[in-house]
This record gives structure tokens, C-alpha cells and sequence, in this order.
């Protein structure tokens, strides 16, 4: 997990130009798939659709999740994925802590992710710097 930290509030010209573009891309691939109905959190600029709600109360960004997941570049290469992953949400990369409380256990959510709420400009092993990711996640249980 990358952690950043800034003095001011107001972001860097830098980082609000890579937010623009990762919007952009974002909304470009989700006019190109029409069948994706994807929802903008507009506090944190992440895209998501619950494709299943599943059952029982939400997460928090306290709970502890297992989950099922696949992470790609939007539209393309997929880079990673894990079954029965286990972690505490609040230690995962920011689109999972803001996404994954939209659905219940048994549930299902797809994340459209712009840079800044997941590897940022530094990247993460074979995930480039300032990618734009799609996370496909299963969420098994919680406490």
C-alpha cells in the first residue's frame, strides 16, 4: 500500500491534470461498453457498478474482507488476481476501502479506478505508473 501525504489540501497542477486524463479514460471505455450501467462516487472520482448486492450488512473500512478478485488495466491486461484473499480493507489501496462497502457478503462490484486510488504515479511491480485499473471483486465475507 502507498501511502502520500501532503501539507495542502489543494492538490498539485500535476495531480489534477492526471486526474482529468483518468477520468477522461474512464469515461471513454465506459461509453465504448454500454452494458456497463457504472455509478461516479463523486467525492473520490471512483467509478463502480454492483453487479450483485449480496446479503446482510455493508462493510466498513474496518472490516476485515475475503474476497475473490482480478485487477487489469481498464479494457485490458490483466495483472493480478487472488482467491479467498484475506485482509483488513482499511490496509488496501483507497478505490477498495471507498468501493467494496457498496456491496454486502455475496456480493459482487466492478471498480473503475483513476491512478491516485490505487498505485499512483509509482507504479507497483508490473502495474505501470498512473494506471488506470479495473478491479473485479468478490466479496466472500466479512467481520
Amino acid at each position: 500500500m502507498i501511502t502520500l501525504a501532503s501539507c495542502s489540501s489543494k492538490p498539485s497542477a500535476s495531480v489534477a491534470k492526471q486526474a482529468g486524463i483518468d477520468d477522461s479514460i474512464i469515461r471513454v471505455y465506459l461509453a465504448a461498453n454500454p452494458a456497463i450501467k457504472a455509478v461516479k462516487d463523486s467525492s473520490s472520482g471512483l467509478y463502480y457498478q454492483v453487479t450483485k448486492l449480496g446479503t446482510g450488512p455493508y462493510p466498513t473500512e474496518n472490516s476485515f474482507v475475503t474476497v475473490n478478485y482480478t485487477c487489469s488495466l481498464i479494457g485490458g491486461r490483466r495483472f493480478d488476481q487472488g482467491s479467498d484473499f484475506s485482509s483488513s480493507l482499511s490496509g488496501l489501496v483507497k478505490a477498495w476501502q471507498i468501493g467494496v462497502p457498496h456491496v454486502k457478503a455475496g456480493g459482487n462490484i466492478v471498480l473503475f479506478v483513476p491512478s491516485r486510488l490505487a498505485y499512483g504515479p509509482a507504479g507497483a511491480g508490473p502495474i505501470p505508473e498512473n494506471a488506470v485499473l479495473t478491479f473485479d471483486i468478490d466479496l466472500t465475507s466479512f467481520q
